[in-house]
Order: C-alpha cells, then structure tokens, then sequence
C-alpha cells in the first residue's frame, strides 16, 4: 500500500505547470483587435459648428464618441479625434472663420446628466484636425463655450464650468493669447462657480459677456443655480468686470446661454434659468443696461442642465432659435415661438452659416443633421456610429448578435457580429429593433434569439423578432412615473437588470429592490427576495435643487 501511494505521488500531474502564465494569456488576447459593428444610428451630439466659406465641411462633437467630420454635407462622417483626446466627451467646437484651418475643441459636455464623463482640457489643430495638441486646462472639467477672438486666432476665451462632481479651482474665464501655450484666469467666482457660456460683441471684442453657473452633480441629484449666479460684461478685453443686472426678481439664477447677431451688436439676448418662474427669454437693446422679459414660455427652459441652447440670425436678429425638449424658432425677436421638426427630439445645439442663413447644423440625441433650406429637409442620422450604449448582451447563434439599449431612442437595438454576405448598405447598415425602449437592457432567449426580453422604465417586454410584436408587462402593475418613490411598491431602476438561467432558459430574473423571478415569460413574477437596498424614507425624495428637478 505504501508503495502505491508513493507511485500515484510520483505520476500526480502538476496543474500549476500547465496553469496559463500572465504572458501567456496576454499572448491570447494580444492579436485581437476592436471593429466597429455599429449600430449607425447616431447618438448624442452636444455640440456643432461649420465653415461659412466651406458649404459642405461641418463639425459634431459627440456626448461620448469624439469629435466627427464632414466634407460632403452629412452624406459620411468620419472621426478626427481618436488617437489624440483624453476624453471622448466634447462640450464646444469653434473655427477661424478667416482661415478655417484652426479649430479648438473644448472637452466635457455642459449637458451634465447623472452619467457625464468628465472633460480633459482644450485641443488644438491647425490642420483642419489632422492632426491636435492638447493646450492645457486639463482639471477644468465640462468646457461650455470656446470663442476666438475674430481678428488674431491665438487669442481664445475658454468658458470652463469646472469638475462636475466636485468643487475646483479650475473653472472660471480663462484665456489664451499665445494659441495656448500658457492661460490666464481672467473671472473666477468661487471654487463651486464656473462659467458656462461666454460671448465676444460682434463689432467690438474688447466687450465681452460672461456667464456663471453653479452647478454640482451626485449620483442621486443635481444642483443647479445659486445666489451668486448671472451675467458678467467687460469692457476692457477682460481685464475688469461688472455684473449685468437682469432684472430678474429671482432668489436663484442658474444655468445660462448669450445669443447676439452682426447684424444688430447693440442686442443682446440670455436664456435664463431662474427660480420663482422667472426663467425664460431676456432681452436688451442697449448692450446689457436694461433687459425686458420676453418669454417665459416652460419649452424654453425645461431640463435647463441638459439643454438651454439659444442662437441668433447672423443676418436678422429678430430670428432666434431655442435648442431644447423641442426645436422652436422665433420672427419676432423672443415674443413668440413655434415648435419646428428635426430628425430627433432633444435638441441640443446649432450652427447656422453667416453667408447664406438657410445652411446649418443642427444637434440633438440623435446625431447631427444638415439643412441647405432652413429646416424643410435634412441629412441622414443613420451614418453615424456614436450611439451610446447601455449595455450589451450576445446571443448564441452564429454568427452571434449583440444587443443593447441605445440612449434615447424608442427600442432596444440588435447588430450582428458578422453583417449578412452582399449587404448593399455598407458593413454596419443592419441593424434590427428589438423592443423596450432607450434604457434596456435587452437580453436574447438561450436556444432561440427571436425572443428578446426587455425593460422600458419599469416595464417588462417580450419581443418577437420574427413578427416584431412586442408583448410588455408591469411588475405588480404599477407605473414608476408620477409617484413619490418611497411610495411606489416596486422601485425599479431606469435601466433594470434582466437575467435568463443558464440551467433554464425559461427562468427569467428580474430587479426592482427585490429580485423578481418569472417562469412564464413576465405574465406572472414571484418575489424572491427580501428588500436589498438600505432603504430610508426619508431619502427618496425627489431630486433636483434649488431651481430644476432632476428628470
């Protein structure tokens, strides 16, 4: 027996010998390379800008894609940022209108919602993009404006809000007069201030107006405005300031915008949010002395930290355009508007062409949109590869299939690995809707991936691909919408998680703060599990403060 035992010691393998090393999986995985798959249905873009003596070249900078190009009047996009950007979130694009090879790229988008990556400074080309440097300000956080000033393009104003999810020193007015190479922090308010827009007067770039914002992020609120917020105008280039009295009678102002039109430099116009229903349209005829309260209309400043965009004619400064849940314009210098069309709702900003007012660009949740008509036609959103993705999940089909939840668009999105063989439409056309809505997730059906499960807001869906009818059920039959939260029975997550046993695939898991679990397909759920959140009453609130709620 003793010799037996020693023999088995002696033939026992060694499984630490031909355990993988570290090199060895790296070696594995070293070859493997990252290809777009798509989907082209556009995401995002926060900000836009184009060439008044290049109809066709315009500027999108994405909410998490980089910055894209166009040289064909939206017909192909292509990125210019990758390889050089420390950060995919771009906040503000501006061109040398005199020589439109120099461009300067703020980073940090101003539309700060709960899941805002975090901006990494200014960039620079003087190639057209190119090629960049990046120029500094990289601890300022979200960047909301960037002007050149219009007679030497190495002096650049840079209106930086600061870090979003914390106070800084970073943030305030900044400029450059040596193309940045070195800045100097020329307004700063506090160290939770930063300034969100900032404009040069068309005829005159010794005026300056400024806007201050505070602003602060946490993962469960924003706050937004404070009582040291409003406008700033120098008269000097910067060197002295005197805040501008709005004749707001408001306890908060918060987030700002400026608009003013070449054609009538003595106007000038500010979006406004504000406290007490004071917020809305100001306007002045005499370079910020007076100001009278135009509009107050709720479309022009709802959801103020993720839109309040407004813009002026070059041409004619009575035609104003307001980016926001809706497009609207206004003829009649702010007194009344009309909603207009795009290609997608959540409009975010535009750039309108100084040499023939009927060319712009347009941004919103869905992409960037090019109109030659002022609005009557436009270019494609689905060229773009910039969707912002929730999540994904992959089917075990082959070629398999990926899934997921695409930021503000109406389903769920499916794209296979591998596009069908012939595909006219390019490599990355073919894309299926798979129910839901924008926040997913979507996960395939093991054994049969024409069922897809899905969540929208706190609704259970099941999809049939092959039909593409969509069967959706509430757990516990309640709307999460309309109800104070510590009062709803069920508190499911935007984007709540769905999982499929992998021992039966017709077991489906479900989350609210209890797990849910379903054996027919979401028509019946059971409970699980106990309440595994920390619970407190008197924390679920609703959220958003001192001036805007948190939707």
């Amino acid at each position: 027996m003793r010799l037996l035992i020693f023999i088995l010691l002696l033939v026992q393998p060694n499984f630490n010998s031909i355990k993988a090393s570290p090199n060895e999986e790296n070696d594995i995985f070293k070859n493997l390379k990252y290809r777009n798959v798509g989907p082209t249905r556009g995401g995002r873009v926060t900000t836009v800008h184009g060439i008044d003596s290049e109809r066709n070249t315009f500027y999108m900078g994405t909410t998490g894609g980089g910055v894209w190009k166009t040289t064909d009047s939206g017909n192909n996009w292509f990125n210019i940022s990758d390889g050089y950007f420390k950060s995919p979130s771009i906040g503000a694009i501006n061109v040398y209108q005199k020589d439109p090879k120099i461009v300067y790229i703020g980073t940090g988008s101003d539309g700060i919602r709960s899941n805002i990556i975090v901006g990494k400074g200014i960039y620079k080309s003087s190639d057209s993009g190119k090629s960049w440097d990046h120029i500094g300000l990289e601890n300022s956080g979200q960047i909301g404006a960037v002007e050149i000033h219009p007679e030497d393009p190495n002096r650049v104003l840079v209106a930086a809000i600061g870090q979003p999810f914390k106070n800084n020193t970073e943030r305030g007015l900044f400029e450059t007069k040596d193309g940045g190479k070195t800045w100097d922090k020329i307004l700063y308010i506090s160290d939770s201030i930063g300034i969100v827009d900032v404009e040069y007067a068309p005829d005159d770039p010794n005026t300056i107006y400024a806007a201050s914002w505070r602003v602060e992020r946490k993962p469960w609120t924003i706050i937004s405005g404070s009582e040291n917020g409003g406008a700033y105008k120098s008269v000097d280039g910067g060197k002295n300031w005197n805040k501008i009295d709005l004749g707001i009678e408001s306890k908060y102002i918060g987030k700002i915008d400026f608009a003013v039109s070449k054609s009538a430099p003595d106007r000038l116009f500010v979006m406004v949010e504000a406290s007490e229903g004071k917020g809305g349209l100001y306007k002045s005829e005499d370079r910020g002395k007076t100001f009278k309260h135009m509009n107050n209309r709720e479309e022009l400043v709802n959801r103020p930290f993720y839109y309040l965009n407004v813009e002026s004619n070059p041409l004619n400064s009575d035609i104003l355009y307001s980016s926001a849940n809706r497009f609207m314009i206004s003829r009649d210098a702010g007194k009344s508007w009309r909603s207009y069309s795009t290609p997608h709702g959540d409009n975010h900003d535009i750039w309108i062409n100084s040499n023939d007012t009927s060319v712009w660009v347009q941004s919103n949740d869905g992409g960037a949109n090019i109109t030659f008509n002022s609005g009557e036609t436009w270019s494609t959103q689905f060229n773009q590869p910039t969707a912002e993705i929730y999540q994904v999940e992959v089917d075990d089909q082959f070629p398999y299939w990926l899934y997921g939840g695409q930021q503000d668009n109406y389903s769920t999105v499916s794209v296979p690995s591998l596009p069908p063989y012939g595909l006219q439409a390019g490599p990355n056309a073919y894309i299926t809707n798979t129910g839901g809505c924008e926040t997913g997730p979507a996960v395939p059906k093991p054994g049969n991936p024409n069922i897809v499960y899905s969540n929208c807001k706190g609704r259970f869906g099941v999809y049939n691909k092959l039909t593409g009818q969509e069967k959706q059920y509430y757990v516990g039959a309640s709307n999460m919408y309309g109800h104070n939260p510590k009062n709803l029975k069920y508190r499911f997550q935007r984007v709540s998680p769905i999982h499929v046993s992998p021992h039966d695939s017709n077991v489906i898991y479900h989350a609210s703060q209890y797990l849910h679990k379903t054996t027919d397909e979401g028509v019946t759920w059971e409970t699980i599990s106990p309440d595994l959140t920390a619970f407190d009453s008197d924390k679920q609130v609703i959220s958003g403060s001192p001036i805007t709620r948190d939707i």
